[in-house]
């Protein structure tokens, strides 16, 4: 059976990388067209009605065995998006790479439940290790910093605002938010995970105040001060800004040490959502976009976004993760069994379930679990862990300088077109490219221009966005560190061709 499998894999692979030439053309190669449809290797698109039938996804009473399985698994393959091939260039993640193929396969061989150290020592020691690196690239080099995997940025995100109230008002963990109005601060540009935490939190999307940025998208610290000031003359109660590190369309980088220096004044915690920007930390280059970030209480970051990592691959990172297990931990004497790794007894008092600081003798938590909202918790920090060992740093430093290599010849080359009117800097901040073609005066012509474009470009074997802008919905292509120069030149000439049908 793993053997049928590895051909479907290596075929499914094989396929993206012949049609490389054709994307360098502007036009897909294409399957065997049925009528009025014709799919690519990159999509065989369908409407939800027709692909249910398509797929046939019934669950039966007596098992299909091998055949059933191996039919399945071809149909899953031809119907879904082929994110190896050069044309997937439509959101802030593309494919994996081989190396990162083998590691998920190591991960899924052990299922492993990375929730105590007794079941998961392996792995427990990559997460710490490979978390602790994480952070200390940030500049959190603390005695207690380091990291933790989360299902998601949005995960991440959620758990930093849990742990900041829980860390500034101890007393909540237990009372809850009580009379307080809380508040938070993000951009108007911030990622709507920020929004639905509190909502879950039960702050109230009410709660979060969405701060002005400037015309490169980036917070405004003027305004975020007035902000907290103009929230505290109203009896309520900040305490967490989440400033962005590369937002999702604009790719803008909000400015962390006057953000910082806010939150000192006013004792609130500082997050940074690197979810997409922050894996820029690897380069030599671009870094200094993340300027300040030793300042921040934690940091999210994604190396399933523009490192290429098996999703799911996310760390929350802090620079004192006692911070994590004071808010997070609840006795589960079934589970947390009061031993440290060694097997030398923790005499720990219920006390930590108000925040209190006890185990204070305990310097390192072995049992993760203890420090995140999951129980079950896969090791997807083994997927970065396998490839940083296999990259090293300079591999990884390399493939992110090539992808904004790639993104600024694709900028320069729009430039240059009296066709196209970027919306994106240029260079462009991250790895987003955002531009018009052929705007006009008439916000509603722009953006079903731009609406056709992106539907015909699947026809020709690109996947593209597009977001809502002042003049219209503009065009949205996210490069990546595999995408080759020749495929954006065939892009443009798409686009061209597409645009003047």
């Amino acid at each position: 059976l793993l053997s049928a499998v590895q051909s479907l894999v290596t075929s499914f692979i094989q396929a993206a990388d012949d049609n490389t030439a054709s994307n360098a053309n502007g036009y897909s190669e294409h399957a065997k067209p049925v009528g009025d449809h014709r799919p690519t290797t990159l999509l065989d698109p369908n409407p939800p009605q027709q692909l249910q039938q398509l797929l046939a996804c019934s669950l039966p009473q007596q098992g299909l065995g091998r055949d059933g399985f191996i039919e399945m698994v071809q149909k899953l393959y031809r119907h879904s998006v082929n994110t190896w091939h050069q044309g997937f260039l439509d959101k802030l993640y593309a494919s994996i790479t081989p190396v990162g193929l083998a590691a998920d396969l190591v991960l899924s061989s052990l299922n492993t439940n990375v929730h105590v150290y007794q079941v998961s020592p392996a792995l427990t020691i990559v997460e710490k290790q490979t978390g602790r690196a994480l952070a200390s690239m940030f500049g959190l080099n603390g005695v207690h910093a380091g990291g933790i995997t989360q299902p998601g940025g949005s995960a991440a995100n959620q758990s930093s605002m849990v742990i900041a109230r829980n860390t500034l008002f101890p007393e909540t963990k237990i009372e809850g938010n009580g009379n307080r109005r809380f508040v938070l601060f993000t951009s108007v540009h911030g990622h709507y995970s920020v929004e639905k935490a509190a909502q879950m939190f039960g702050f109230g999307s009410n709660a979060v105040r969405a701060v002005e940025v400037d015309a490169q998208g980036r917070m405004k610290p003027d305004a975020l001060s007035l902000a907290i000031q103009t929230s505290k003359t109203a009896g309520e109660t900040p305490f967490y800004v989440n400033a962005t590190a590369g937002t999702t369309v604009l790719g803008s980088f909000d400015p962390i040490p006057p953000i910082s220096k806010i939150c000192q004044t006013h004792n609130l915690w500082l997050h940074i959502d690197g979810s997409w920007g922050g894996s820029i930390i690897f380069s030599d280059k671009q870094r200094h976009k993340l300027q300040g970030s030793h300042l921040a209480d934690s940091i999210t970051i994604c190396p399933h976004k523009m490192m290429n990592v098996p999703l799911t691959c996310s760390f929350l990172l802090g620079k004192d993760l006692r911070d994590f297990q004071r808010a997070m931990t609840l006795p589960a004497e079934y589970l947390f069994h009061g031993r440290n790794a060694d097997g030398g007894e923790r005499h720990c008092s219920d006390a930590h379930r108000n925040g209190g600081d006890t185990c204070a003798e305990q310097e390192e938590f072995w049992d993760l679990a203890d420090l995140t909202p999951q129980c079950g918790r896969r090791g997807d920090s083994l997927k970065l862990a396998l490839s940083w060992i296999y990259s090293g740093t300079q591999g990884f430093r390399d493939y992110i300088d090539h992808a904004f290599d790639i993104a600024a010849q694709l900028t320069s080359i729009l430039a240059s077109n009296p066709n196209f009117t970027l919306v994106s800097e240029n260079p462009p901040p991250c790895l987003q490219v955002c531009f018009y073609f052929r705007k006009v005066a008439d916000v509603e012509a722009n953006s079903r221009m731009t609406e056709r474009i992106a539907k015909g470009l699947v026809m020709r074997g690109f996947m593209v966005d597009y977001a809502m802008g002042r003049e219209g919905s503009f065009l949205r292509v996210v490069v990546n560190g595999q995408t080759r120069g020749e495929t954006v030149v065939g892009l443009v000439r798409a686009v061209e061709e597409v645009g003047m049908e």
